[in-house]
């Protein structure tokens, strides 16, 4: 059997196929609209086949992706760079970009401070990261971790664990976002998740923390003085 150790980041890419449900992709839209973030570049790092492109073209001037590998499907109006994320750096300027997302990847590297620094050199001064993971929270998580002893997206299964490496929860993030310069953190979610033990989703409107399977931080870059104190 494959292990962690054994896989390189593309295999562990590859497991993922390059896309994530619907329901993340419309989470990501409803925080980019709440948080008045849908002008200018998008940056998506992680970005699969670019599946997140159709749900916000209207909102951007400009998409470029960012992967480890290249897959089938990716919109032909974006750029797309090779770079393994998990390495460090993304060849591209600091402060190219007006909103900078990913989606369900942070959960993909070992290092996820230095990941999310990356995220914020990449951003403007007053834009916005976003960062999309499952949520260990959730009761169909936290179940699984009490009788079974892991969280649910972290079992050995095709496209989670090994593929799936680091478990953040809320706490983590913000810290992450606070020890990085971000402001004005905040975690919201996917309102879609999984009855535990079961493969049917909580009826509505059953939502928030326990009922979704994925969350996401979205912050701040510090614009300047207008944000001192904050």
């Amino acid at each position: 059997m494959n292990t962690a150790d054994s896989l390189t980041t593309q295999d562990r890419a590859r497991l993922s196929q390059g896309a994530s449900n619907d329901a993340i992709y419309r989470m990501v839209v409803r925080t980019l609209n709440r948080r008045q973030a849908v002008a200018g570049k998008l940056l998506d790092v992680g970005c699969g086949s670019g599946r997140l492109w159709p749900f916000v073209r209207d909102r951007f001037a400009g998409y470029t992706g960012v992967d480890v590998v290249a897959y089938e499907g990716f919109p032909a109006e974006g750029d797309f760079i090779a770079v393994d994320a998990e390495t460090g750096a993304i060849p591209l300027p600091s402060e190219s970009f007006d909103v900078v997302v990913s989606v369900e990847t942070i959960e993909h590297l070992d290092g996820p401070r230095r990941f999310v620094s990356e995220l914020v050199r990449l951003v403007k001064p007053g834009g916005w990261v976003l960062v999309t993971t499952p949520n260990q929270l959730s009761l169909h998580s936290l179940l699984s971790l009490v009788f079974r002893g892991y969280f649910a997206h972290f079992v050995e299964a095709p496209g989670l664990y090994p593929a799936h490496i680091t478990a953040l929860v809320e706490t983590d993030l913000l810290r992450i976002a606070r020890e990085q310069g971000l402001i004005d953190a905040r975690i919201s979610y996917s309102n879609r998740g999984r009855i535990p033990f079961t493969s049917r989703h909580w009826p509505w409107p059953l939502r928030g923390r326990r009922f979704s399977d994925n969350l996401i931080l979205s912050a701040r870059k510090r614009s300047g003085d207008s944000d001192a104190g904050r």
